[in-house]
Parts: structure tokens; sequence; C-alpha cells
């Protein structure tokens, strides 16, 4: 790794980013994330992959890391809750180790670091928000109370709803991406199916998904 122009940041070479698979390869697990943040108020829950395992209700594949999200003015409420590691600050194909407060405001992404071994553990994701309602990072004239958002297993852990989270698989439906949509879509309600394709129709017009649904 070496420092950029920029204080602080380091740029990632092709070598470090291929050694990032094994420094996630012990990354936390959803039940393990939900008992360290038992008792945080602010609406949180397991985003990407691992939300769609946990509306399946069984794990489909390997996942290379664990992301959750939270409102972004919210994060000074997690971000002492791990005490002994410390959170990196990440750019495109950059990082910040141990991030400033000012990186943080500038980011969208945080990677809890383990300083002694160096695995990273859970990928905590800042989400824009007004008030009560949640905003589509990606498309912000989507906007939702976070009790359509969020859903829960039997057991209590928050994860996005699957139509938000195909949603965002949506903009690169990559091959683990195509997966997901097919593994999930015929487990969805005719109600999640139809707002599904409403979301997907309202930002990917052409999208070759809007076939299947």
């Amino acid at each position: 790794m070496s420092e950029s122009e920029n204080d602080g940041w380091i740029d990632l070479s092709p070598a470090d980013i291929e050694a990032l698979d094994d420094r996630w390869a012990r990354a936390w697990t959803p039940p393990e994330i939900a008992r360290r943040l038992d008792g945080v108020t602010t609406p949180w829950y397991v985003a990407g992959g691992w939300a769609l395992d946990l509306f399946l209700g069984r794990q489909t594949r390997r996942h290379a890391d664990l992301e959750i999200a939270i409102p972004a003015a919210d994060f000074g409420q997690i971000s002492g809750l791990f005490p002994g590691y410390v959170f990196d600050g990440v750019g495109q194909n950059q990082l910040w180790e141990n991030a400033t407060p000012e990186v943080i405001a500038a980011t969208h992404q945080t990677w809890l670091r383990d300083p002694a071994s160096g695995d990273y553990l859970v990928d905590v994701m800042r989400e824009p928000h007004e008030g009560g309602a949640w905003i589509c990072r990606h498309t912000p004239t989507i906007r939702l109370p976070y009790d359509e958002v969020i859903c829960r297993t039997a057991d209590g852990i928050p994860y996005l709803a699957p139509e938000l989270a195909l949603l965002f698989k949506a903009k690169h439906a990559r091959r683990k991406d195509q997966r997901d949509f097919e593994g999930v879509v015929p487990e969805l309600s005719p109600a999640q199916r139809e707002r599904l394709a409403g979301l997907i129709g309202g930002v990917y017009p052409e999208h070759r998904w809007l076939a299947e649904l």
C-alpha cells in the first residue's frame, strides 16, 4: 500500500485489493453483529447478500463481507461500541486507516478493523435520511419510512427488505447478483414482486430483470 498525494489516504494496489478477500474471511455473521448492537436505538439493518439470506432463512452462498447500514447522523451511537477495534474510511480503491471525523463525514463506508490481526469484521454504511425517512443512496427521490425498509428475522435480526436489497443489486447485476435475484424472486409475495418491478422500472427502465417480474 502506498500513501497518495491526498494526505492520509492509502492507495490500494491490485495486490492489496486481491488480499482483501483474506482480510474479510473472518468477518462477523449477522447474529454476531446483532449481539454487539443489542440495545442500540437507531434503526440499523443487515444489507447486501446477507439481507437476502436472512429473508430466505438460510445461507445460500459464501459472503465476501458483512454489510450493515445506519442513518449517517447516528454513527456516533455505534462507533464507541467496539473497544480495541478501529474504523477505516473507504474511498475508490483507497483506505484511510483509523479515519478522522472529517473523513467519516465525507465518505459512505467505514470498515471495522482488528488492529492486531488486520482483519475486517463489518462494513458500516452510513445512509442518507431526513427525519424518520430513509433515503435511497443511489436514487434520492426514493424515500420511505424505516418500518417499510427494515424487516426482521424470527429472532429479531433486522435486515433490508428484499425488494430494496435487489434494487441495489440491479445497478451492477453481477453474476452473484443475478444468482441472488433468481433465488429470491420466487419467494417474494405478489405485492413484493410488484413493488420491486416498480422500483427497478423507475430507476432502470430497460433492465433485463423487469421481464422476469
